[in-house]
């Protein structure tokens, strides 16, 4: 039975959207100049990648590209969330633009508009051309300005259609993950590191707005973060100081400097890392936006941890709580949360949710079906938290659910399927599951309630 949604609160011209990546669905790794990336490095690299599985093939939507934009019209989605590769771009990461990369993206983008969907264009979403990881990749100032100089020649080639642009994707991602703990590309395990391109992440975000501004004049820029709510085990003492720190850890430390307040005090003074600061840096930094992406899939809850890494703080698993099939615990009250945080603590204007979504086996049925009751409602339930949220005030413009299609999830390689579509791999066949057709419903439910 579908859960209720109170579709009347969105207002008329609220946007629904699919989102994907460009090295989890494009394969043609090597295709038309491309360079490679660090993810294609470490994603090769063995013992990195659940079952050794890498993007070379992906969803191979370098060449499925029409058939997904069919797909998205299907679903009657008004708008796609889409990353551009850049090591297509510049496939050394700087040096000359290579025309062969930004054609793909120029014949992707008037498929979409043909098909009356509104692309929403990601600068950066992880693939940093593996030539510049060679010179020190994201610890370098040097990598910021390189990135900068790609989101102006992409703007300047696909801004005349392209009004919605992300300069960054989930830079924690990139920062922690990838240079802390070590699970996500390039591996690196090392706090100094990390911290270092955390901040030079941010700083790309500053130029890269700089850019995009100045290459496509009109431009409706913004910074898609992720984020989770965050929890004490216990009431001692230890473990709520410990949930101060992840919250600084996760959240604060993306959002403060972005919003104009540098970055935390505590955090700086937690990590011990001097920063790799120049006057005006935090100006950059806090340029304004026109729109803010939140990305939410799971809430926290952390014990404190004095003997682990940065931030002391560990998460734990709480029992007889509904989970995802990648054991990540559902909590759809955490959306609104977030989305409440950044209204009221941030005072951002606009927001979308650019990433949300759940992982579940699927197969397809002796029919031909792929029925995924767990993930239908994941959808159903997020998107009343959204609801919600804009009862209460919150401006939200737009939902992208993850993912259009089933895909390449990270270092877990193809077995975890997100997808509103189901991809067979071996045959490169697309399914749209049940939870795709709810989807749709959704949307033309809202339609009709404005009608």
């Amino acid at each position: 039975m579908s859960a209720p949604i109170d579709l009347a609160a969105f207002p008329r011209d609220f946007t629904w959207g699919t989102a994907t990546s460009a090295y989890q669905i494009e394969g043609a790794v090597t295709a038309d100049g491309r360079g490679p990336s660090i993810w294609d490095t470490f994603s090769h690299t063995p013992g990195k990648v659940d079952n050794g599985d890498h993007g070379d093939e992906a969803c191979d939507h370098y060449h499925r590209w029409p058939e997904d934009i069919a797909l998205m019209k299907r679903l009657g989605a008004d708008t796609y969330r889409l990353s551009v590769a850049w090591p297509r771009v510049f496939p050394g990461g700087d040096g000359p633009v290579n025309d062969a990369g930004l054609d793909f993206y120029d014949r992707l983008v008037d498929g979409l508009l043909d098909a009356g969907i509104t692309p929403s264009v990601t600068v950066y979403h992880w693939d940093l051309p593996q030539a510049l990881q060679d010179r020190g990749g994201w610890a370098e100032r040097d990598t910021a300005e390189h990135l900068a100089a790609y989101a102006s020649a992409v703007a300047g080639r696909l801004g005349d259609r392209v009004t919605q642009w992300a300069t960054l994707n989930e830079p924690l991602c990139s920062a922690w993950i990838g240079h802390l703990e070590g699970r996500m590309a390039p591996g690196v395990s090392d706090l100094t590191t990390a911290v270092r391109a955390s901040y030079h992440l941010l700083l790309a975000h500053g130029l890269a707005t700089q850019a995009i501004r100045a290459a496509a004049p009109g431009a409706q820029i913004g910074l898609v973060t992720n984020h989770s709510t965050v929890a004490a085990a216990s009431t001692r003492s230890e473990d709520i100081a410990a949930a101060v720190r992840m919250d600084g850890h996760s959240n604060r430390w993306w959002l403060d400097p972005v919003y104009g307040r540098g970055f935390p005090a505590d955090m700086r003074e937690l990590y011990g890392v001097e920063l790799p600061e120049r006057p005006g840096d935090l100006d950059t930094i806090a340029a304004p936006l026109d729109w803010h992406g939140l990305n939410y899939y799971f809430p926290t809850t952390v014990t404190d941890d004095p003997g682990g890494p940065a931030p002391y703080a560990r998460e734990i698993r709480l029992p007889d709580v509904p989970r995802t099939g990648l054991d990540w615990q559902i909590d759809a009250d955490g959306l609104e949360a977030l989305l409440m945080r950044l209204t009221d603590d941030y005072g951002v204007g606009r927001i979308y949710v650019t990433e949300n979504g759940s992982a579940f086996p699927d197969s397809r049925s002796p029919d031909g079906a792929v029925h995924d009751p767990e993930r239908t409602r994941y959808l159903e339930q997020h998107v009343a938290a959204c609801a919600r949220a804009v009862r209460k005030g919150a401006p939200l413009a737009g939902y992208y659910a993850w993912s259009l299609l089933d895909n390449f999830e990270w270092a877990y390689g193809y077995e975890p399927r997100f997808g509103l579509v189901h991809v067979d791999y071996p045959t490169q066949t697309r399914t749209i599951k049940s939870s795709g057709h709810r989807y749709a419903e959704i949307i033309r439910a809202h339609r009709q309630e404005h009608a």
